[in-house]
């Protein structure tokens, strides 16, 4: 089963996060079938990036989004 869930990027301190369609079984940083976009919380305000339509697409063919994924979703599209 495909999940939408984050992976973890950058350095020590300076985290970021990938969101990206991966195998429900494979290791949080294992290899992802899509990346669908990218989280930065460091930034003011934090920067979110979302292909939302190949979301859709994963959401429709069965893929669960995470629960940190639901939120980012909800969040207003300026940010």
């Amino acid at each position: 089963m495909v999940t939408i869930r984050l992976t973890l990027t950058g350095s020590r301190n300076r985290k970021t996060y990938r969101v990206i369609a991966i195998e429900r079984r494979e290791r949080r940083d294992g290899k992802a079938i899509e990346h669908l976009g990218f989280y930065n919380p460091l930034a003011k305000p934090p920067q979110v990036s979302l292909k939302r339509d190949r979301i859709d697409y994963w959401v429709k063919n069965g893929a669960q989004v995470s629960a940190t994924v639901k939120k980012l979703l909800d969040m207003p599209s300026s940010l």
